[in-house]
Order: structure tokens, then C-alpha cells, then sequence
């Protein structure tokens, strides 16, 4: 059964090719929707190979673009009214940006497209647009040498196609710039709020048991009663980290994300321990903080590789100096914290 978004073939001297449509409909939009909030992404892709986007014809503009599908969507949605090809790479469901990084959206995959779906027969034109986010993963002069088809970089976003198109193929500085704005790292949060939604719920749900723990065994009451102070702190450090570090991300100091993380968390924690939810004695309120500390630095470190704020050197720096130093000091705080069970 051939997906909804493909509407008709196209028939060419290298065969049919599948025509698409470049207007989303509501199954598009709603399943947008899910995969933004993490439902089914791992396994949200098309088809690789060559599809055509309203009529095309051997003069027609070819475009490439990853398999991970919200990437083809966006793609063909911004094709509407233009004839054009979308060849579309084998990237293991992954976007343009992060294949490229990985390799997946590189000049040996490019090749093989071009060669298996025989462009050379297809059009005659000899030129070929790969979106700016893919440049790092695309030697143009190799893919001139071994296919014959001359790259241009096209824009960074798939809106300023047409413009791009009536600039004679130029693209402006407006066009090459990557931003970061407030949207942009909203339209992120949802896939990291779930992004482990499973410990999520079986910590908080360990948590709530061990807060019944004290010196003479163990009680339903204290569980009741202590458990539910442990499950908001650790739902605050998550939503620290992942919610309010990515909003606030341009004001708050320091470069590293994982510091970036660590204070917004500590700043969580003041009504928190206001409120008395950090405990009543020293020790575990000190417990409370290395925990919080180190859940939200390290959800805050996930946006890393979705940043124009670091490079991939800068995000390997700081995995390997941040990690250590966040996994002891959730785990001292967590010791800590069963240690005060017992006081």
C-alpha cells in the first residue's frame, strides 16, 4: 500500500517515479504533532530514492533531502506550486543537520542515490541543491568527479526555496544564517521532555518507596507523607533542565549547557527549599541539591547537539568533563538522601 503523500507516478526514461503531494493533509499535520512530541520518531521515515513534486520534466530543479520524514514534509510542503525532483538519501531516519554530522547524509551516500535512480536520464541539466545544513557531510568537488552533477548549496530552510529560486539561485545572508530563537528551542522541549519518560516514572516511583525508610523499618505513612516532597523535587529538576534551561538559554551565563543547567536547577530549588521540600535537616538538603543539580545539568546537556551555540568538538569537550562529575554528584546526593532516612 503506497503512503498517502504519494498521488500519482511520473513516467520517465529511467521508469516510474512516485509523484507527491506539496500540500499536507490532517493525517500529515497530526502525525507532525506526535513525532514533535517524541511518539514513533525513531521510526518516522520515507523511502529513499527519487520522487517528483508536481509535474517535473528533464529541466526541472533537483533537490535533495533526508529520509527522516517531518524533514521530506517540510521539503515538498515548501515545493508547492514548482516543479521539482526530491532525492531523497538513506540517513537511518535521521534530519538533515545530525546525518550530516553522523556521515549518513555525506558524498558516498549522494553518489549511490544518483547513480541508482540513473539522474543522468532524468535530467539534463547536470546541477543538483543540497540544503546548507548538509554541507558538512558533502565534498562537492567529489560528487563533480565521480557523477558529473555540480552541487549547489541551497538554503538553510526549505521556505526560502522559492526565494532562493527567483535569486538566481543565490542565497542571502538571511538565507545562510542558523537561528536559535525562543521557537525554535520551544519546538525542541517536547522531544526532550520525553526523552526518558520510562525513568521518569520508575524513579520518582523508587524514590516514593524508599521515602518510607527510617531507623525502625519502614512505613506506608512516611512513604505518603515523604515520598510525595521526593517525587516534586525530581519532577522540578527534570523540568529544569529540559524545559526552562532551553527557553532561557541566551540570558543564562556561562557557555557550557551543563553549567547552564546546574544553576538553573540550584535557582529551582530555592522555593523548594522555601517550602521546606528539601528536607528539615543540612544533610539533606545538600542531598536534595547534588540531585537536583545533576538531573537538570545533564538534561540540559541534551540540547547540545541541537544548538548553533556549540560545535561537535565543543559538545565531545563537555560530555567527557560534565558527565563524571554529574553522575558522582546525583549519586552522592542520592546516598546522601537514604543515608537522612536513617537520622
Amino acid at each position: 500500500m503506497k503512503p498517502h503523500y504519494i498521488v500519482g507516478q511520473i513516467e520517465t526514461p529511467a521508469g516510474c517515479i512516485d509523484q507527491v503531494s506539496t500540500q499536507w493533509t490532517n493525517k500529515d499535520l497530526f502525525s507532525t504533532i506526535k513525532v514533535r512530541w517524541s511518539v514513533g520518531r525513531m521510526n518516522y521515515k520515507v523511502t529513499p530514492g527519487l520522487y517528483a513534486a508536481g509535474n517535473p520534466d528533464a529541466n526541472s530543479d533537483l533537490y535533495v533531502s533526508c529520509n527522516f520524514k517531518l524533514s521530506f514534509d517540510l521539503l515538498r510542503r515548501a515545493l508547492h506550486g514548482l516543479n521539482a525532483w526530491i532525492l531523497v538519501l538513506d540517513t537511518k531516519g535521521i534530519n538533515v543537520w545530525c546525518a550530516a554530522g553522523k556521515g549518513t547524509f555525506g558524498t558516498k551516500e549522494l553518489v549511490f542515490r544518483i547513480k541508482e535512480c540513473q539522474l543522468e536520464k532524468i535530467v539534463n541539466h547536470k546541477k543538483i541543491i543540497v540544503p546548507q545544513l548538509g554541507a558538512t557531510g558533502v565534498a562537492a568537488h567529489k560528487i563533480k568527479e565521480e557523477t558529473g552533477f555540480r552541487v549547489i548549496y541551497g538554503p538553510i530552510k526549505a521556505n526560502d526555496i522559492r526565494a532562493f529560486v527567483t535569486n538566481n539561485y543565490q542565497a542571502t545572508p538571511k538565507m545562510r544564517k542558523v537561528t536559535f530563537n525562543l521557537w525554535d528551542r520551544m519546538k525542541l522541549i517536547p522531544v526532550e521532555l520525553f526523552y526518558a519518560k520510562y525513568y521518569l516514572l520508575l524513579i520518582p516511583a523508587i524514590f516514593f518507596i524508599l521515602s518510607g525508610l527510617h531507623r525502625h523499618g519502614f512505613s506506608v505513612d512516611a512513604s505518603w507523607s515523604n515520598g510525595g516532597r521526593a517525587v516534586v523535587n525530581l519532577c522540578v529538576a527534570y523540568l529544569a533542565g529540559c524545559v526552562l534551561t532551553p527557553m532561557l538559554l541566551p540570558v543564562i551565563p556561562f557557555r557550557r549547557f551543563s553549567l547552564k543547567g546546574l544553576l538553573i536547577g540550584w535557582l529551582t530549588a530555592i522555593p523548594l527549599f522555601y517550602f521546606n521540600f528539601l528536607g528539615t535537616n543540612i544533610f539533606e538538603i545538600i542531598s536534595w541539591l547534588l540531585i537536583i543539580g545533576g538531573v537538570s545539568s545533564f538534561m540540559a546537556m541534551n540540547f547540545t547537539g541541537t544548538s548553533t551555540f556549540t560545535s561537535l568538538s565543543g559538545v565531545q569537550k563537555e560530555m567527557k568533563l560534565s558527565l563524571p562529575v554529574q553522575i558522582y554528584g546525583t549519586a552522592l546526593g542520592c546516598i546522601g538522601w537514604i543515608i537522612t532516612r536513617f537520622i
